[in-house]
């Protein structure tokens, strides 16, 4: 059987990231970057809008990000694996997450893959890391977020922190992926924490 358990020791945890088509499709692709140095599986699913914008902001096709996962799914089979709760994995992370999926999560509506994982981690009680990215937000957008949490996601809006002193795009990107994986229980290697000599 393919299904991942802690008991086999040949077996690699697995994590769904989706890509929407929010701003900021450069994390989804370090996500998957730190995932494949972790070793963990990654199962990957992009909207249609999410495909546009990673093209638009990175010049990427398809194909070359399909490279970065272990496993792709169309956004259109919504019988794929990570679509039955039966399929074990650690959780999903959707990143970056638009405002429109977040809608979708928070009213169950399923008609695409990204979401129907999604929906699967909530009610297998699994972690859903949505890393919601829009600025500024209207009323809509932060109940959107507040009836997430309630249904136990966790909202992790990309923001930057200076305690780290970042130097470059690149320290900014690992502070923020390493981050959301934190919540996983994974550390990259590659945040520079908080100590207590940090204040003088």
């Amino acid at each position: 059987m393919d299904t991942y358990s802690p008991s086999r020791k040949d077996a690699r945890p697995r994590m769904v990231v989706g890509i929407t088509g929010a701003s900021g499709s450069i994390l989804g692709l370090r996500m998957l970057a730190a995932l494949r140095a972790l070793e963990i599986e990654s199962h990957l699913v992009i909207t249609r809008a999410g495909r546009l914008t990673l093209h638009y902001e990175t010049g990427l096709k398809p194909a070359d990000v399909a490279k970065m996962a272990d496993v792709v799914h169309s956004i259109d089979d919504v019988g794929a694996c990570i679509s039955s709760g039966s399929y074990q994995t650690l959780g999903m992370v959707v990143v970056p997450c638009s405002m429109k999926s977040l809608a979708g999560i928070v009213t169950g509506v399923t008609d695409n893959l990204l979401l129907r994982a999604a929906d699967v981690v909530l009610k297998e009680r699994r972690r859903l890391v949505l890393v919601a990215r829009e600025s500024p937000l209207h009323l809509g957008h932060l109940r959107n977020m507040v009836a997430a949490t309630e249904m136990g996601a966790i909202v992790v809006p990309p923001v930057l922190a200076f305690y780290n002193k970042p130097e470059t795009i690149d320290d900014l990107l690992d502070h923020i992926t390493g981050r959301i994986l934190d919540l996983f229980g994974f550390d990259t290697g590659r945040v520079r924490r908080w100590k207590d000599d940090s204040v003088a």
